[in-house]
């Protein structure tokens, strides 16, 4: 064994005590609580799901996506605890059980989706969460650089490591550290800084396509997947392989926060707007959030954290301390439109059906992402939604 790994494999205990302790110092654990629907309630909620709005034709078209979420269920011990929060604990053999009893209800639910109010405990969080949207973007790029396609999209570091700080201490349950090994220390990975600007990771072989425009790259690791629109018409699809570690900053706050965006139009148009028009602050400002994301060619995709694939206005993005991964849920949120000037309006709330299948490093506490798709449509709903919503766990009805 070399000698720099051995004395930094000799310093991590300290490393780690250190992390510990800042994140006990800084950790709060969010508050929330569940209150069950009546079953008259639940019954009304039921009839008001629009599968239309999500693009459904037919309650049997959830069927793929059902699957998804009981492939990853079933792989979960049934008596172990899915979710133990305030006055709910929730068993992965219960989420199971919902996922097969909704499954067998599918043909029915044409006809009286009130069964589902009849079969089902809505469960309601109480505290409102806020729902933002992801899509997958499409990006034009090319497999070997020019000077159309100067800017790089990296695969994987290998000299990127991570610890599972679980190992520690139970309370540290889904923290990791990322680092590297520098002159046989452990110290932070390369921030964005470090890999756009001083491009320290270049002529290493980590280029796996290389695009037009940096910005695109910048939404492509904010939505965690995509698209590749290659010069000859083929795509392909480049999906989350992993990230540096460092905490992701949110753009459209700090530019909110600096007086370049109205409070009232923070979009994803509305930033790139800006970048385009003032292209000598674009550095500066992509720079704010030092989080990077890394990627994967793949001929399919995309997929959630659920190595499933996702469905377009079904799957949602969660925070699996609050909602368990695989979960079924109804939501009512305001869709986000487009106005006949392509003014944004806010849009008329709808229920619909949901099933929780990806996470996301800004996903935390009581937002929730809603994955909306690929195309014009998805990109507008995408870049405006961010507003309060409803949530409801469906849960079989005991006798």
């Amino acid at each position: 064994m070399p000698y720099s790994q051995f004395h930094a494999r000799r310093l991590v205990p300290c490393i780690i005590c250190l992390c510990c302790l800042l994140i006990t110092a800084c950790a709060k654990r969010p508050v929330t609580d569940y209150a069950p629907e009546a079953q008259r309630s639940a019954r009304t909620i039921a009839e008001q799901i629009d599968l239309h709005k999500q693009g459904l034709a037919s309650w049997n078209d959830l069927a793929p996506a059902l699957d998804s979420s009981l492939a990853y269920v079933s792989r979960k011990p049934a008596s172990a605890t899915a979710l133990h929060r305030d006055n709910l604990t929730v068993t992965w053999g219960e989420l199971r059980a919902g996922l097969l009893l909704m499954r067998n209800l599918l043909p029915q639910l044409d006809n009286d989706p009130s069964l589902l109010g009849q079969n089902f405990q809505f469960v309601q969080l109480t505290q409102d969460p806020k729902f933002t949207s992801y899509y997958e973007p499409a990006i034009e790029a090319a497999l070997e650089p020019s000077s159309v396609y100067a800017y790089p999209i990296y695969a994987m570091p290998e000299d990127l490591l991570s610890l599972d700080l679980s190992a520690f201490h139970p309370r540290f349950k889904g923290q990791r550290l990322f680092y590297r090994i520098e002159n046989g220390k452990i110290v932070p990975y390369h921030d964005r800084a470090a890999i756009d600007a001083d491009r320290c990771l270049a002529n290493r072989g980590l280029e796996i396509a290389w695009a037009k425009d940096p910005i695109d790259i910048f939404f492509l690791q904010v939505q965690g997947s995509g698209r590749l629109i290659l010069p000859d018409g083929r795509e392909m699809h480049v999906l989350y392989a992993g990230k540096n570690g460092h905490q992701y900053v949110s753009l459209g706050r700090v530019m909110k926060e600096m007086g370049l965006l109205e409070p009232d139009n923070v979009s994803m148009q509305s930033i790139r707007a800006y970048l385009d028009r003032n292209p000598q602050k674009m550095r500066e400002l992509l720079d704010t959030n030092p989080s990077y994301v890394f990627f994967r060619l793949s001929d399919a995709g995309p997929f959630g954290s659920i190595n499933q694939p996702l469905t377009p206005r079904v799957s949602l993005a969660v925070d699996p301390a609050l909602i368990p991964l695989g979960a079924l849920m109804t939501f009512t949120i305001p869709l986000p439109e487009k106005g006949p000037e392509g003014q944004f309006l806010m849009g008329t709330p709808f229920t619909g059906i949901g099933l929780a299948q990806d996470t996301g490093g800004a996903i935390k506490g009581h937002r929730i992402d809603f994955f909306s798709g690929y195309g014009d449509e998805a990109t507008w709903v995408a870049g405006h939604m961010n507003a309060p919503g409803s949530v409801w766990l469906l849960l079989p009805r005991t006798p």
